[in-house]
């Protein structure tokens, strides 16, 4: 059975992957389509997105309306469980009382872990974004350029579905014919925003998403993705065709149970269980890796968590998957006396440089939005449209006080509703009765959200560490966070509220709330994006990095890091198709050398 318990893991495997998210669910998938035997070991319990996501219901059948709680941030229907900001038995600290030198870590305690909750933008990297520090002297270069990523963005495009399109805009990287599935209509707000900002220059065009306007080719893309492999072009084919196109019916950070998103459990897990290479241990946390006498690594040891008994498996090569700070934990408890600091931290760069992105927010009511004619917005549940950073070449010329950009997330349209809905200006004439149900009318529909996404540039100050107090409940040192935003950041925060302040006064507009000039005021706290990446970064040299540019450890040959650790920086574009196109590359790589006999 690929669902198993301890008891009955097989003696050695080829790879043990640690996590089941984008980085460990690629990760498996491609090393078991080429043949290798996988343990995968996952933290949280084992999540059926068929009979768990709550396709249909209304916020009104939920409790508090659907509404956010300490236990469900993003709501009653968010597909988190066993997770959040908080894990119960799973605390983490900070450096800080500081409230400016918060980080807040997201962890998902489930089957697919956070792809399960994620908004599905998947925007690729461009050329300047591997190589930052050669444009403005700031941060770190990655030691692969652009070229290097390109395939791996074609096949993860190919493989989980993205729709989009292609508007030859700089360092927005455009994909070949055959990579991207149609891009829905834009919305009414949507159309407004466009018009509107344009006359600003700010550009608007179809966002890039995971998920499906219509049902993958699996007649033409197995072939491209396994050339040379037929049994993995029949697995994928057979998978392909069982997954269905998106109908606009549910919110996609509830999961999807007929496969039209992506999912780590829902397109990267199932072909890799067909293969019969794949063995999955749920509510497997997994705290140390183990090294044999010649310091090469030789397996893991894990918590059964219900029960809290330890086990050892044991593998050929270890992945750690398990997202980039569940990482370096992981790494830091593993020491020895080869390794006294943690493993593969002769550089002592475990837990440096860790990243998040760039987040302000600001919301207006538009009067031409009001009273509009009854019409369905669903859509592909979140943003059809947004706008790519724009002002490169003003940057390059010193026009702007910080480096590094920024996208616009935006959202507007008739959304299901839900606490908080009818927002109502100051001033509406009735609070209650006939004439409440007229102003709801009138406003429901006419407010638009402006979401900035940007780069935060690696500093010494941001990083975590092993507390040397705190512990979880089974007696495992937890992490201990320091961060800092430099000015770069919080300047580029309030370059967000006056651009968003400006489209929504061109769109005719009200601003609800304050417009911050102070972008440490408006920027949101780190980790609450949930885009953290770094702690395990890539270089060329092992004195100043932990992995080369194939996710491998420079210490321990046979140990590879594929979440969003390496990277050595964070650009505006979200990271999870690159996390993908780095592990499918990793897991190639890996591939050879096992086959060359180097690993």
């Amino acid at each position: 059975m690929p669902f198993i318990t301890a008891a009955t893991t097989q003696e050695n495997y080829d790879v043990i992957v640690v996590g089941s998210g984008a980085a460990g669910g690629q990760t498996a998938y491609t090393l078991t389509m080429e043949g290798a035997r996988v343990l995968m070991l996952e933290a949280g319990r084992n999540y059926d997105y068929v009979t768990e996501t709550p396709m249909f219901q209304a916020n009104g059948d939920a409790p508090l309306r659907g509404a956010g709680t300490p236990d469900k941030p993003f709501g009653f229907y968010d597909a988190t469980i066993d997770g959040g900001w908080e894990v119960p038995g799973e605390p983490y600290s900070s450096d800080s009382d500081d409230p400016a030198k918060q980080f807040k870590w997201w962890r998902a305690r489930m089957l697919g872990g956070r792809t399960n909750h994620w908004g599905r933008i998947s925007l690729r990297n461009g050329p300047y974004d591997f190589k930052p520090r050669t444009r403005d002297g700031l941060g770190f270069d990655w030691p692969l350029s652009y070229d290097d990523v390109s395939p791996y963005y074609d096949k993860v495009e190919m493989l989980i579905g993205v729709y989009g399109d292609n508007n030859n805009l700089e360092n927005t990287p455009d994909s070949p014919e055959g990579c991207l599935l149609p891009a829905p209509a834009a919305r009414v707000g949507e159309r407004l925003i466009k018009q509107r900002a344009g006359k600003l220059g700010v550009p608007v065009v179809p966002i890039h998403r995971a998920v499906l306007t219509k049902k993958l080719d699996h007649t033409v893309i197995p072939a491209k993705l396994h050339p040379g492999n037929a049994k993995a072009q029949r697995i994928i084919a057979k998978d392909m065709e069982a997954r269905a196109a998106c109908f606009w019916a549910t919110p996609c950070f509830r999961g999807c149970s007929i496969r039209a998103t992506y999912q780590s459990n829902a397109v990267h897990l199932p072909p890799a269980l067909m293969t019969g290479n794949l063995d999955i241990v749920c509510n497997a946390l997994v705290f140390e890796v183990t090294l044999d006498k010649d310091g090469k690594a030789d397996g893991v040891l894990y918590i059964d968590r219900p029960t809290g008994n330890r086990h050892r498996a044991r593998g050929r090569v270890v992945v750690l998957a398990a997202s980039a700070c569940e990482s370096v934990r992981i790494l830091l408890n593993s020491k020895s006396p080869r390794f006294p600091n943690g493993l593969a931290n002769s550089s002592g760069k475990v837990g440096r440089y860790v990243m998040d992105t760039v987040g302000a927010g600001l919301s207006g009511q538009i009067p031409l939005l009001e009273n509009m004619p009854l019409h369905n917005e669903d859509g592909a549940g979140g943003s059809h449209m947004y706008s790519p950073w724009w002002l490169y070449q003003q940057q390059l010329k010193g026009e702007l006080d910080f480096a590094r950009g920024y996208h616009i997330e935006m959202s507007s349209g008739r959304r299901m509703p839900g606490p908080g809905t009818v927002r109502m200006q100051a001033g509406a004439k009735a609070a209650y009765g006939r004439g409440f149900k007229e102003e709801a009318k009138r406003y429901y529909g006419s407010h638009v959200h402006f979401a900035g996404r940007g780069e935060m540039i690696p500093n010494e100050g941001s990083f975590c560490e092993l507390d040397p107090v705190l512990k979880d409940k089974w007696g495992i040192p937890s992490l201990r966070f320091h961060w800092q935003w430099s000015a770069h950041e919080t300047r580029q925060a309030a370059h967000m509220q006056k651009t968003f302040a400006a489209i929504i006064e061109a769109m005719g507009g009200r601003v609800m709330g304050k417009v911050e000039a102070d972008g440490a005021k408006s920027i949101a706290a780190g980790g609450e994006i949930i885009h953290e990446v770094g702690g395990t970064i890539m270089g060329a040299d092992a004195k100043n990095s932990v992995t080369n540019q194939w996710c491998q450890t420079w210490d321990v040959k046979n140990l590879f890091i594929t979440d969003g650790g390496p990277f050595a920086s964070n650009a505006d574009k979200n990271p999870t198709l690159t996390i993908m196109a780095l592990a499918w590359r990793s897991a190639d790589y890996i591939i050879d050398q096992m086959r060359k006999g180097a690993l």
